[in-house]
């Protein structure tokens, strides 16, 4: 298996497991954030249609940092907007060459400092930071009311026994 195709089945097992999770969260609780200085459930919730984009945009040489769109006001839209995200990175990623992926690009590698990133660097770095949000998301669904299904193994919402 080459470094391409271990990608796209990582983000195609992590990408359903997500979207799991984003559907179990309660309709009417997008405005719903843990602490003060911490992020509402929707803002979250757009992070992972959004983040989708950044390979895409590397690849395509558009990589502008800073100018995400608005999030949608339902989770139903904020949903469709995941599922449609992810659809369009992993075709664009089954349809980009080993040669294209291994380019690179500017990206942040620590505060204040550019450095250069292979685009698939840059594609597992979105998909990991997906997982990292997700388990942050997992508790924002547990506060919210919502029933936390099964990640990697069961939960107290989705027991396996």
């Amino acid at each position: 298996m080459n470094e391409k195709e271990m990608y796209l089945q990582n983000l195609e097992h992590e990408y359903k497991t997500t979207l799991k999770v984003l559907k179990a969260y309660p309709s009417d609780k997008l405005d719903f954030k843990p602490h003060a200085i911490s992020r509402t459930a929707r803002e979250l919730f757009w992070t992972f249609a959004a983040e989708a984009t950044i390979p895409i945009k590397a690849l395509e040489g558009k990589l502008m940092l800073g100018q995400t769109p608005q999030a949608p006001n339902t989770v139903e839209e904020l949903i469709a907007a995941y599922e449609s995200s992810y659809k369009v990175l992993i075709e664009r990623i089954k349809n980009t060459s080993e040669e294209d992926l291994n380019k690179t690009v500017k990206f942040p590698v620590a505060p204040k400092k550019m450095g250069d990133v292979r685009c698939i660097d840059l594609a597992w770095m979105m998909l990991l930071d997906m997982i990292h949000h997700r388990g942050q998301f997992s508790i924002y669904l547990r506060m919210a009311g919502g029933k936390v299904p099964s990640i990697y193994g069961p939960s107290a919402d989705e027991p396996w026994m």
